[in-house]
């Protein structure tokens, strides 16, 4: 299937600002619903058509489908410890079922509905697959795996032509989600709770975006109403992952291992006592649990029904996002290492 139109939510941030200049590249008049036009004209092409509103608002979202092929859904909320799941909910639920409504009736051809690996947790036999049961953790997966089970419950009963697409931890230059922990490892001040041995599975950007297009333009029975994980071409350890990012950034890997247990009932106690209060606390659980659950996934399916495959390397990946971070002044240079006294 080939399209000449298209409307991505979210395209003014991360992923969706690498994917509209992907489409724009290729000759593919993009539309671009964003909350904050200003900010996304910095990162997108000039020819790309703007529109400011909310993905919360049905004649907003009715505005920015009109006259488009294919849609990319990748509107999120902001994932904050002070977020409620009301807010949540409004995008992740509301937000999507009015999206579905308005592509319905203008006929839109593929949805491309981008939901989260987190709406199935921690994987207890890794690699896990789509087949994996809902497991949400928190407001923002409960939301997220909501909304991908109405895009999934409209295919079955009246047709709507999405595919469903959950991208595991993604990466790349203009990420900053993960620019913490590489400040952290650069700056020798990381720590490991737990083991370490706790899988962690990133994909490049650009291999998503490869992904999300492939999903975009698959043949209709191959892909409407199915669900692929889009992941990189391997999985890793955390000790390992943190032993990779400090070559590339010539930071340390941590001396010690402190235990999990009482991070996490701190980040209990302090998430309980302060999100009522509209007070982010300093520690909280989904944080914590990065040390500890499995995240590994396999692609195979993404693989044999859409041929996809992942080009870039987690090492290579990893140099090219530490290099845009020192670019724009967001990571120190690498220190120099000490020389030995004889």
């Amino acid at each position: 299937m080939s399209f000449h139109t298209a409307l991505v939510t979210g395209g003014g941030g991360f992923t969706g600002s690498h994917l509209v200049r992907s489409l724009v590249r290729d000759g593919i008049a993009v539309r671009v619903l964003t909350t904050d036009a200003a900010r996304a004209r910095e990162k997108l092409p000039p020819a790309v058509d703007l529109l400011e509103g909310r993905i919360e608002n049905p004649d907003d979202v009715a505005d920015s489908v009109r006259g488009c092929e294919v849609v990319f859904h990748l509107a999120t909320s902001f994932r904050s410890a002070t977020a409620t799941d009301a807010e949540h909910r409004a995008i992740h639920v509301d937000g999507t079922r009015s999206l579905l409504e308005a592509s319905r009736s203008e006929g839109v051809r593929r949805i491309v509905h981008v939901s989260t690996i987190g709406v199935t947790s921690s994987v207890e036999h890794p690699p896990g697959d789509e087949t994996l049961p809902y497991s949400p953790d928190d407001a923002y997966q409960r939301t997220k795996a909501e909304g991908e089970r109405l895009v999934l419950r409209q295919h079955r009963e009246r047709g709507d032509p999405a595919v469903v697409v959950r991208p595991t931890a993604i990466y790349g230059p203009g990420d900053q989600r993960l620019l913490k922990l590489f400040r952290l490892v650069a700056k020798r001040r990381f720590v490991m709770f737990g083991s370490g041995e706790a899988y962690f599975h990133m994909i490049h950007v650009d291999d998503l975006v490869r992904g999300l297009r492939l999903a975009a333009t698959a043949p209709d029975d191959a892909v409407l109403g199915e669900v692929f994980i889009l992941g990189g071409g391997e999985y890793t350890t955390l000790n390992d992952l943190v032993a990779r990012i400090a070559r590339v950034t010539g930071g340390a890997e941590p001396r010690v291992h402190l235990p999990v247990r009482p991070l996490l009932a701190l980040g209990t106690f302090t998430e309980k006592l302060l999100k009522p209060l509209h007070i982010a606390p300093p520690i909280f659980r989904r944080r914590v649990n990065w040390f500890v659950k499995n995240r590994a996934f396999s692609i195979e399916k993404a693989a044999r029904v859409m041929g996809f495959q992942p080009e870039i390397g987690l090492d290579r990946g990893l140099r090219q996002t530490v290099r845009w971070y020192r670019a724009h002044g967001l990571l120190p240079e690498a220190r120099p290492t000490p020389a030995i006294q004889h």
